[in-house]
């Protein structure tokens, strides 16, 4: 089962998908991290999401490009934080895919791991709301990023918008 949770800023949305993997009768429990430690800010970010997830029986699988590759244990849970970063990652970075074969690479590496997992859930940022002027790379990522949540929308047996810490539900419902 696939569910994408979608959600801005400091929406609640990892918190939410997290609750939700927690549910999830499948184990082992899978944190594929996309964020590439850069600085010291990236370094602290980093560690105070292991720290949030230190009681709760993950393991972390750090996958900054090539999801392709990933390889997860059969029947796991998976939360993979964050579709953004990888995004950035694979449009990018030196081994990263490159812009014209970035949503190819994402959307066949997610496809890869769904196969592999009982339970994914991607986590993405909402960054096409602003309604201001963008012009090249910020642009292109973010029509990257807006692509990508329309193709995994259509797959995705659930789709969730996070919004003040409340789920709302566009596709599917929560999870049992």
């Amino acid at each position: 089962m696939i569910t994408l949770v979608i959600g801005g800023a400091a929406s609640g949305k990892s918190e939410y998908a997290e609750r939700l993997i927690m549910k999830s009768a499948a184990r082992p429990r899978i944190y594929l991290a996309t964020m590439e430690p850069f600085g010291a800010e990236g370094r602290r970010r980093i560690e105070k999401h292991r720290a949030m997830r230190a009681a709760k029986d993950f393991q972390t699988l750090e996958r900054y490009t090539g999801l392709i590759n990933a390889e997860v244990p059969a029947g796991s849970a998976v939360l993979l934080e964050c579709l953004g970063n990888l995004c950035a990652n694979e449009r990018y970075a030196p081994n990263g895919a490159g812009p014209d074969r970035a949503a190819d690479a994402i959307r066949n590496g997610i496809f890869h791991l769904a196969a592999q997992c009982r339970d994914l859930v991607i986590v993405s940022n909402e960054v096409c709301s602003g309604g201001r002027d963008y012009a090249g790379d910020t642009l292109e990522y973010m029509q990257l990023l807006a692509f990508l949540h329309r193709r995994l929308a259509v797959q995705a047996d659930n789709v969730c918008e996070v919004v003040c810490g409340l789920p709302v539900y566009h596709k599917g419902g929560e999870p049992q």
